[in-house]
């Protein structure tokens, strides 16, 4: 069935940027529980002490981010995305530019919130964008002429092109974007990722279908029109 489609790869050495949850101001974890300055010392003390020590927290710990790359993978995280029905396996999703994964995740944030609030007023959220480094062979569809790849509401194919990808021990891939004018990675296997680093922190305005995003808070970055 993807016989014809999956037959350009990539040997692919560089940079794809990860665009996550985040806060641009460190939080107080123990503000909400102890009034007194010195009980909070003593519990980020304890939480110090007994935390388990990694050499790589920003992969591995989950309060330091380890969403950058592990957290996609774990199976009790696994959902149903464009490369996944949610069931086998868990995609980690990038892209070779900053503002691909602005449009791609203003899109799906844009989606939760609706669910949640009414748009009448401004919503902000924040994030953390990181660097992370990828070398693995990919299959390369940047350029193939499939309409179903960019589809914006049904993943049946996407789907069932990632579990045929998995199931052959594949690492990922690369193809264009459905929300932006760039190149989406869908990564596979998480030993292909490695060395993150931070690249920015972002803050989304959202009021109806309008976001406003700011890199420097205050300054207007980009502004996008959320697509019905």
């Amino acid at each position: 069935m993807f016989e014809g489609l999956v037959r350009q790869v990539v040997d692919f050495r560089g940079d794809l940027v990860r665009n996550i949850k985040g806060i641009r101001v460190s939080q107080d974890l123990f503000d909400d529980l102890a009034q007194d300055p010195a009980d909070r010392e003593v519990a980020i003390a304890a939480e110090g002490a007994t935390r388990i020590p990694s050499a790589t927290p920003l992969i591995t710990r989950p309060f330091d981010y380890g969403a950058v790359i592990t957290y996609p993978f774990a199976p009790y995280n696994w959902q149903a995305t464009r490369y996944s029905d949610g069931l086998e396996y868990g995609v980690w999703y990038g892209a070779l530019e900053l503002e691909t994964t602005v449009h791609e995740t203003l899109y799906h944030w844009h989606r939760f919130v609706t669910d949640s609030f009414r748009l009448d007023k401004e919503i902000v959220g924040e994030r953390r964008v990181f660097q992370v480094r990828c070398e693995a062979i990919l299959i390369d569809l940047r350029q193939a002429r499939e309409p179903r790849l960019v589809d914006k509401r049904d993943y049946g194919f996407t789907q069932q092109l990632g579990r045929h990808l998995w199931r052959r021990a594949q690492s990922g891939l690369l193809a264009p974007s459905a929300r932006a004018r760039g190149v989406s990675a869908a990564i596979l296997r998480p030993e292909a990722l490695s060395e993150v680093r931070d690249l920015c922190f972002l803050t989304y305005r959202l009021k109806g279908r309008t976001a406003l995003v700011e890199r420097t808070p205050g300054e207007t970055w980009m502004r996008i029109t959320i697509p019905a």
